[in-house]
């Protein structure tokens, strides 16, 4: 077992994590404030499909991107015949499964902790005149930031342990594609035992300081 075969795996799922839940970020912040703020026509059904990745199997997620982006699927083809970009198999496609995956997590917390928060210092703020995006970016954000760190450490440990979507969206080409789960499966059924339990605790200790230190963060915060 070579350094590659256990770098290339890491440097890829922390690429496609940190992409991934940045965007997660962005979207989870504009829908949980859609969501919440405002009333409009199929707003519950749409939230059931927002958060439906959640509750849906790993491949079964993969096999619908599956479909929408490979080269006859709708996005898929538009992107080919337009722009000469074929998503399915490469790294790209791995982000998208992991944005799919983990945006609900990220969505609920955000949502969670906009509901939670007191909407005396919104009415404030537009009472001395402020426009909805200072209240937002000054008020509501700063308020609701415990859940928005949450779902940022939420988001960010699941596309990190993104597999089934991955799989089926990506694929497992080493050095292109290879996350570390993927990496760990096929160590596992090539018997590959040290290479496998290298990368588990590896992803096992990254998991524990991500959680441990949130938690700190969170009593540091309430405390003061």
């Amino acid at each position: 077992m070579n350094k590659a075969e256990i770098i290339a795996p890491i440097l890829l799922s922390l690429k496609i994590a940190l992409i991934s839940t940045l965007i997660t970020l962005i979207l989870g912040l504009i829908l949980a404030y859609v969501f919440t703020k405002h009333e409009f026509l199929f707003k519950d059904a749409l939230e059931v499909i927002l958060t439906l990745p959640m509750t849906l199997p790993p491949t079964i997620m993969g096999y619908i991107l599956l479909l929408l982006f490979s080269r006859k699927g709708p996005i898929g083809k538009i992107l080919y015949n337009a722009f000469d970009i074929n998503v399915i198999f490469t790294w790209v496609a791995g982000c998208i499964a992991a944005v799919v995956v983990s945006l609900p997590l990220m969505y609920q917390s955000i949502k969670s902790s906009f509901l939670s928060t007191d909407p005396v210092y919104e009415n404030v703020a537009r009472t001395l005149g402020k426009s909805e995006f200072e209240i937002f970016t000054k008020v509501t954000i700063p308020l609701a930031l415990p859940g928005i760190v949450s779902g940022i450490v939420l988001s960010f440990s699941r596309a990190i342990g993104e597999f089934g979507a991955t799989l089926m969206v990506a694929g497992n080409i080493p050095g292109k594609t290879e996350t570390i789960p993927l990496a760990i499966f096929y160590a596992v059924e090539s018997n590959n035992r040290q290479k496998a339990n290298l990368l588990m605790a590896i992803v096992i200790g990254f998991s524990f300081i991500n959680i441990y230190m949130l938690n700190k963060w969170i009593k540091k915060r309430k405390v003061n």
